[in-house]
């Protein structure tokens, strides 16, 4: 499965009560402040991230390398490395940088689960209509270390617990 285990696997973003992460490719909420948050966090570190989700961005983010998961062999995109597994991906990411960002969709994170060590979740409340999903976190496993609360929102950070099972 996978042939690296050192560097950092973090998940990162945006989370409805409910656990809806979007609603076909687009996101159901606008957070004054969460784009340039995931600017300063991903900046200069690989970010792995399925092709819907890099659909919906429409180009490599300028400053990052962009690792696109899709399952058609034949997807091309300019300026991308696609992967037709998550594994694959995170192992080229590890290779360029011992910080990597899982960026979505939903199927991604469930790939990358098991090998995540950090999630960077801004939960927002609210309870939107959606069908991508970010998947349940417990207390079991990720231990919370920073919550920053605001209006509407909280940008929150978690760390694997060292009880959990290995990822």
């Amino acid at each position: 499965m996978t042939t690296r285990s050192r560097g950092e696997v973090i998940a990162i973003a945006a989370v409805a009560r409910n656990g809806v992460i979007g609603r076909g490719p687009d996101i159901p909420w606008r957070i004054p402040g969460e784009q340039a948050r995931f600017k300063r966090l991903t900046m200069g570190h690989p970010l792995v991230m399925g092709r819907l989700t890099y659909a919906s961005i429409g180009r490599p983010l300028p400053g990052r390398t962009t690792l696109v998961v899709s399952r058609d062999p034949g997807f091309v995109a300019a300026g991308v490395e696609v992967f037709t597994d998550v594994d694959a991906a995170l192992d080229r990411a590890l290779a360029l940088d011992d910080v990597v960002f899982v960026a979505g969709g939903g199927q991604v994170y469930r790939a990358a689960w098991s090998r995540l060590t950090r999630l960077e979740i801004t939960e927002v409340d609210l309870v939107p209509d959606g069908d991508v999903t970010f998947p349940p976190t417990s207390s079991r496993e990720w231990t919370e270390t920073v919550r920053e609360k605001h209006d509407g929102h909280a940008y929150v950070s978690y760390s694997r617990a060292r009880n959990a099972p290995d990822g």
